[in-house]
């Protein structure tokens, strides 16, 4: 992953070369970047994906399962459907803290097909406190331990490191400092990441409102932004970012 001076030294260059105004006199807002996508679950009901790409989006996080015994049940038609559209895709896993960890690796590999041309895969940790059904938070050791299991295995199954998507308040309590060597998604809807997060500066996707709106999608949808230029993204999506 990239250190922040140095994504911090490309976004100032791209942005001096498209606006007047100085970056010092505000935050990077979501329209600095150029390369926007959405993530997307059974909510956003049917999709006209090639209305989705032609009114620009460059990505999709598309919700697989959750827990060990959960599929969305719009996840294969999205995952097909995206990809005759030609949008790049990846699938998520929501956890559940209810399930053991091996379980909700063996069910994310058994409904997520290899497909080489697909994003990596994502772990969603976050908090749930509005389950029905399962409110339990365990120690912080038990999580990362757990984390590493599934993020391991995924590795080793799909040939890439997975991304890890975090909210503000889960990082705060467990992730700072861990997981150094996977790329984050973030979220962070009521200001920029910078603001929110404690050693987490080097991002890479940033979830920035809930309320979104794209053509070919009827309703709110999550946004997201990648971190760097045009450039950067096709070398992320080769797997060829280069390190600091």
């Amino acid at each position: 992953m990239l250190a922040f001076p140095r994504r911090l030294a490309v976004f100032l260059l791209t942005f001096s070369l498209t606006a007047c105004a100085s970056y010092e006199d505000r935050d990077p807002v979501p329209s600095d970047f150029p390369i926007h996508g959405i993530d997307i679950s059974r909510w956003q009901g049917d999709i006209d994906w090639h209305t989705v790409r032609k009114a620009g989006t460059q990505f999709a996080f598309i919700k697989a399962t959750e827990g060990g015994d959960f599929v969305d049940p719009k996840f294969v038609e999205n995952w097909n459907a995206a990809r005759a559209a030609g949008v790049p895709r990846g699938a998520y896993h929501f956890y559940y803290f209810c399930r053991p960890v091996e379980d909700q690796i063996a069910w994310f590999i058994q409904n997520v097909p290899v497909d080489p041309a697909a994003l990596p895969p994502v772990l969603d940790m976050e908090w749930n406190g509005e389950s029905k059904t399962c409110r339990t938070r365990p120690p912080q050791g038990k999580i990362v331990a757990d984390m590493t299991l599934f993020l391991d295995a995924l590795q080793a199954h799909y040939g890439k490191r997975p991304v890890v998507y975090t909210t503000v308040d889960f990082h705060r309590e467990i992730l700072v400092g861990h997981f150094t060597a996977h790329d984050f998604w973030i979220r962070s809807v009521a200001r920029h990441p910078m603001h929110m997060y404690t050693k987490r500066d080097d991002w890479v996707f940033w979830q920035y409102t809930a309320e979104g709106r794209v053509p070919g999608i009827k309703g709110d949808v999550d946004r997201n932004v990648f971190f760097g230029t045009k450039r950067q993204w096709q070398q992320w999506l080769r797997g060829e970012l280069p390190n600091p």
